[in-house]
Formats: C-alpha cells, sequence, structure tokens
C-alpha cells in the first residue's frame, strides 16, 4: 500500500513540475508580447489596464467607471 501511494505522490509532484514550467512559459510569453506592444509604441501599462477591464464584468466596469467619475468630479480632476 505505501508503495502505491509514494507512486501517486511522485506522479502528482512531477505534473505539478510540468504545469509549473508550462506557467513559466507563459508568462515569458506574455512579457515579450508586452515588449512587442513596447517597441510598437504602445503604452504597457494602458494595454495591462485594458485587459483588467475587459476581464471584467460589464456592469462592474460600468459601475466603477462612474465611481471613478464621481471621485474625480469631487476633486476638481475634470
Amino acid at each position: 500500500m505505501a508503495e502505491a501511494t509514494d507512486d501517486r505522490l511522485r506522479l502528482l509532484i512531477e505534473r505539478i513540475e510540468r504545469m509549473e514550467e508550462e506557467k513559466k512559459g507563459v508568462a515569458d510569453d506574455i512579457r515579450d508580447t508586452y515588449a512587442e506592444g513596447k517597441a510598437l509604441g504602445y503604452d504597457t501599462k494602458m494595454m495591462r489596464q485594458i485587459i483588467k477591464l475587459r476581464k471584467m464584468n460589464p456592469d462592474d466596469r460600468r459601475e466603477m467607471e462612474m465611481l471613478l467619475e464621481t471621485y474625480k468630479a469631487a476633486l476638481g480632476l475634470e
């Protein structure tokens, strides 16, 4: 029984290690894509902000934008 448990643990660990390598590869690809955007003259901070906004639920995004406008108006940033 212990041998089967040891094999299962080893397989789980190996799967996690493979996924960690894949995750690193994807992170490298994302970094390279931002660098490509920057080389083309795009602002990477704005690209990241747009990606964040696109991930949001449309209703949540509208609510956040309305609240931001309210705060900006209250602070005289309009």
